[in-house]
Parts: structure tokens; sequence; C-alpha cells
């Protein structure tokens, strides 16, 4: 029996956790954020809203270009350079206090973010063998799942039991942690473009071959965005406030446990075995929550949803970049995160819309939609590619 080669190598393990320590900083401040604007900055929560909104835009429209600019610096280069950057940025939080001056930091922030995670996104694929794409992309992807759970649970813990000066510095040290990390980051297999066109083309822009999973995996997003921007909103009105840590502690436990499984099912059966359980799995996971009237019933959607996220997203990003060939890495990572950025955007504003006018039961239920659309799509490209 052939050896398999192994995923876990200092180069994984050290983007890995540079990885997890740029998205702790992300969540950290996604939940912090609007707290700090609406008791500190006596903003209303429209305002506070802007802060999520503004850092995606950035976000969505530099990521295109990120894939170029990868290829022209240097993959290890922007990354430590962004990083930095992003550093940087995390300090300020603490001697910024304009709220005006806040949105600008936000959005300056998003730039580097952006790069950043397209970077390490695209190294980790670079640095795993090919033959194990589909379980490697999956332990990577939950360096941003775990982070969805660590970043919250630190941020508002030391917001409850200290301050907000000293949450801004203790999100700063972690991400010193994860800079350091980045140092130990090998060179760059492919070597950087020193003669780069001076006019941008589309496939500078995007991966035409990443296109059709980034548009499914945008589906995905847009329904996400009903767990990611409302949760807290709607267990408050169920007074289950006080369990959303938990739920987000059973969605990243999950993960984890099923994690190894999803992984070496993709890589050893095709994308159709976990992608068409995991969209069905997220679909329950929300029907449940629409109708939640206990505790168990959230946790037990919480564990759904997570089983469906973190089966799904990891293989749809898995797809994209092996749509294309290995030195387009970059921008298919950028393509597919252009899009699952996008539908992350849209789908906080939609829903946000429909949760006003029709209540959060119904957003729920509305975000179904969007699942069972990615599911047919899914279904029918798989039948075209096999006949």
């Amino acid at each position: 029996m052939k050896k398999k080669e192994p995923i876990w190598t200092k180069p994984f393990i050290s983007l890995f956790t540079t990885n997890f320590s740029i998205f702790i900083i992300f969540y950290g401040l996604v939940s912090a954020l609007p707290l700090y604007a609406t008791d500190v900055l006596s903003r209303s929560d429209e305002d506070a809203g802007l802060l999520m909104t503004i850092f995606l835009i950035s976000a969505i429209l530099v990521r295109p270009f990120s894939g170029k600019i990868l290829d022209i610096v240097g993959k290890r280069k922007m990354l430590w350079t962004t990083l930095s950057l992003y550093l940087v940025c995390t300090a300020l939080y603490y001697f910024i206090e304009p709220f005006e001056a806040l949105l600008v930091l936000r959005f300056v922030q998003g730039i580097f973010f952006s790069i950043a995670t397209t970077a390490s996104g695209s190294m980790a694929a670079d640095n795993i063998p090919i033959s194990r794409r589909g379980a490697g992309l999956g332990y990577f992807t939950m360096s941003t799942n775990l982070a969805v759970v660590v970043g919250p649970l630190i941020a508002l813990t030391l917001v409850q039991y200290f301050s907000y000066e000293f949450m801004f510095l203790a999100l700063t040290a972690l991400l010193v942690i994860g800079a350091l990390t980045a140092l130990m980051i090998p060179e760059d297999k492919k070597p950087a473009n020193s003669l780069p066109k001076t006019k941008l083309t589309w496939n500078d822009l995007f991966e035409k071959k990443a296109l059709p999973v980034a548009l499914m995996a945008s589906l995905i997003a847009f329904s996400y965005a009903s767990v990611l921007s409302y949760l807290s909103i709607y267990s408050q009105g169920k007074g289950l406030l006080h369990l959303t840590s938990s739920f987000f502690a059973v969605f990243a436990i999950v993960m984890l446990v099923t994690r190894p499984f999803t992984g070496r099912i993709f890589d050893e059966k095709g994308p159709k075995y976990i992608i068409i359980p995991g969209i069905l799995s997220f679909i329950l996971g929300l029907v449940l929550l629409a109708y939640v009237d206990s505790p168990f019933l959230y946790l037990l959607s919480g564990a759904f949803v997570g089983l469906g996220y973190g089966a799904v997203v990891p293989s749809f990003q898995t797809l994209a970049i092996q749509s294309t060939k290995h030195e387009r890495s970059g921008y298919a990572t950028a393509t597919f995160f252009t899009l699952f950025d996008t539908g992350l955007a849209i789908g906080s504003y939609i829903l946000g819309i429909i949760a006003t006018q029709l209540g959060y039961q119904n957003l729920y239920l509305f975000s179904t939609i969007f699942l069972i659309i990615a599911l047919i799509v899914f279904i029918v490209r798989q039948k075209k590619t096999t006949v």
C-alpha cells in the first residue's frame, strides 16, 4: 500500500497558525466593534453595521487584483508585507476614537486582510500534495472556522471583564504571534514574475475556470450571512442569547470531529459525496433554527449548520483551485473569496430587509432557498461532467 504524502508539514502548520491569527482578529472585531460603536461612541445600530460593510467592500474591491499582485511581487513577500500592515491597523484601534476615522481604518484594514488571506490560502494549496488536496484544504479551512468561535469568545470576554482598550491590545498581541509564525514560511515554490504586463486583462483579475464553483459558493455565503450577522439578535429575542457562544462551540466541534472523514471521502470518492449531504445538513440546520423553541433545538441546529458549512465550503474552495493550473492557484483563490465575500455582503444587506419586513423566522427559511439553488446547480453540473 502506497504511503500517503504528509499534509501537516512545517510550512503548512506555519500557514495554518498565521491564517488562524488573521481570522481571530477579523471575527473578534466583527463581534465587538458594533458594541463599541453603540456603547462607547454612542452611534446607532445602523452605523455599527457600517463597520462590517465598509470592511467587506474594500476586501471585495481589492480581492480580484490580489492574484496578480501575488504573481508579480511573490506570495511570501506579499503575505509578510500585508500581514505587517494588518497588524499596524489592529494596533491603531487603541488610538482612534472618532467614528469617521474608524470607518477609514476599517476600509484600509480590509485591503490588507484581502491580500493576506489570498496569499495564505494560495500558499497552503501550493504546499499540500495534489493527491490529498481535498483533505488538506479542509484542514486549512479549519483555521478560519475555529476563529469563528475563538475570535468572538476572546473579544467579548475581554470587553466584559476588562475594557475595549485592553481587547484591542490583546488582539494586537495575538496577531504578533501569527506574524512571527509567518517568518518561518519557506520561499515560494514558484518565483515572482519580475516582468509584469502593464495592461490588465480579465485573466489578471479572475480565474474563469473557477467562476462556476465560486458562484455556487457565493450562494452558500449568502445563506451563511443569516447566521453570521443576525444570530445574536435572533437568539436575544428567543431568550437564548446566553447560549450563542455554545452554538458556535458546537458548530466548531462538529467541524473538527467530521473534518478528517469529509476530507478523505472528498479525495477518495469525489466531491458529490460531501457537497450534497453537506448542503442538505445546512438546510436542515437553518430550518431547525427557524423553529427553535428550546436550548436543545438551538444547539442541535448549530450542529447541523456546522456539519454542512464545514463540509461544503472547503470542498468548493478545493474544486475552485483544482479547476485550473497549479500556477494559477492564487487567481483561483482570489476568485473564490471575491465571490464568497460578495455573497456575505449582499446576504447581510438583503436578509436585514427580510428580517425587518417578515421577521427572523422567515429570514432563516428564506435563506434555505439559496442553498437549494446551489444544490440544484451543483447536481446539474455533476451530471454534465459525468456524461
